[in-house]
């Protein structure tokens, strides 16, 4: 019992030690999104709604930058793990040459069709122009996002969570004081307002790119850049990276019809709704976020070693560090739901939705303690498919199917919304715990490393 309180200890610490950079990480990244709406909305509602429809659109280049990264973050793991330097050092060099390259039609794409992106979301006149310009403005600066996002997703897996702190961190600091200079006209800039906007985050994406991958050049890192050689690593990047991507491009699209059957039942629920996400996100975000990466580190490294008991035994003590943690946040969550969801709106029909909204987010905190550390372990074995599997059957079948017919066709209404929100959440949970338990998923982390190993020869 000692040796097995010493082991769970271990991975405990170093799990915090890679977890606490990131989860500020995430902080600062959701400070500088909460800055751009105060900002902006000190223009006008339709600046407002320019930015958040704009925004939808910005979640392609992010979601390739985060699928691309898990790509990087699980080779750079394992290469890490088994000592080959020289592959992961090409591994990364080859990761950040592919996401440079896929930004470039990004660009095309918002110089030639930004505003009518903006117009078939059914936008007025004034949105189209200014959320036109302002995706055209971030869409511009897409190679440099997808870069930053997988130079901070390579350092990571070689297990520097520090560097991409300090990296993202600072380029947030400089993104919001941009954003209020520009925005505003203030420190003897123009005001430019949502322009200004605009220029403050493809400037500060380009600093970041810039200086992450200098990190990796300069010898600041561990890793450095290698001249690649032969097309294994990119095959294997694509594949790891593209389920990932679906994965993502799932959740997105389903807020569209998720919306639309929340408005069934009037806009002071939806209103609700986003309010409850928003604190979930707020609360639960930095962390879960943290262990799913800490996880695919500490395990693909020890898949590296070629020691799948250890990335076994590492993958379920993290869930329980993570189910403690999250278990806490959820429980503080609903206990004070309802002071909370007051500090977003005084209207009174809203904040009843907003406080049991709320509360059920807080039940989705804890599930989603076990989903988070145990898809990030099989993402560290360089399988993104089964949580990709896990995500679209909850968010079809309960998600949406199941609050679209028990909540409208039956007329059960919101509660079965909430009920679809937290089967949603559970199926995500036990297929990729089944699969953790019963699947070949160290088999394939060993059969990457082999297909790189035999390149290398």
């Amino acid at each position: 019992m000692g040796r097995f309180r010493a082991r769970v200890w271990s991975v405990w610490k170093r799990t915090f030690s890679l977890s606490w950079p990131l989860a500020i990480q995430q902080t600062l990244n959701t400070l500088m999104r909460t800055v751009d709406i105060i900002v902006t909305g000190i223009f006008s509602p339709a600046a407002v709604a320019a930015v958040g429809l704009a925004d939808l659109y910005a979640q392609f280049p992010l979601r390739i930058g985060l699928s691309l990264g898990t790509g990087a973050i699980t080779l750079s793991s394992q290469d890490t793990g088994r000592g080959a330097t020289t592959a992961r050092d090409r591994a990364i060099s080859q990761a950040l040459v592919l996401g440079f390259l896929l930004g470039i039609p990004l660009i095309v794409i918002g110089f030639l069709f930004s505003s009518f992106l903006i117009e078939i979301l059914g936008a007025e006149r004034d949105v189209v122009v200014e959320g036109g310009i302002y995706l055209a403005i971030i869409f511009a600066a897409s190679p440099m996002r997808i870069v930053a996002l997988v130079g901070a997703r390579s350092l990571q897996g070689t297990g520097d969570t520090i560097t991409p702190m300090l990296i993202n961190g600072g380029t947030n600091i400089i993104n919001i004081v941009l954003t209020v200079a520009l925005g505003l006209g203030l420190l003897g800039l123009p005001r430019m307002e949502i322009v200004g906007v605009g220029i403050a985050t493809a400037l500060s994406r380009t600093i970041e790119a810039i200086a992450m991958v200098a990190a990796i050049a300069s010898g600041w890192t561990e890793p450095g850049l290698s001249r690649p050689a032969g097309f294994t690593t990119a095959k294997q990047l694509i594949l790891i990276s593209v389920p990932n991507f679906a994965e993502g491009l799932t959740s997105s699209l389903a807020q569209f019809p998720l919306n639309a059957i929340i408005l069934l039942f009037g806009t002071e629920a939806n209103a609700a709704f986003h309010i409850g996400r928003r604190i979930y996100q707020q609360v639960g975000g930095p962390l879960y976020r943290s262990y799913s990466v800490a996880s695919t580190i500490i395990c693909g490294q020890y898949l590296g070693e070629g020691d799948a008991d250890s990335a076994r035994f590492a993958g379920l003590a993290i869930t329980a560090f993570s189910l403690l943690t999250l278990g806490i946040a959820g429980s503080l969550l609903f206990i004070y739901a309802e002071p909370i969801a007051h500090l977003f709106t005084s209207d009174s029909t809203t904040v009843s939705f907003a406080i049991v909204f709320t509360q059920v987010f807080a039940g989705a905190i804890v599930i989603f303690g076990a989903f988070s550390p145990i898809a990030g372990t099989l993402r560290g074995a360089g399988d993104t498919f089964t949580p990709f599997i896990a995500r679209i059957i909850g968010t079809v079948v309960f998600l949406l199917g199941f609050s679209f017919v028990i909540g409208v066709h039956l007329e059960v209404g919101l509660p079965a919304v909430y009920a679809g929100i937290l089967l949603n959440y559970l199926t995500w949970s036990v297929i990729v715990t089944w699969w953790f338990f019963r699947g070949s998923w160290t088999a394939k982390a060993a059969r990457l490393i082999d297909e790189r190993a035999a390149a290398e020869e």
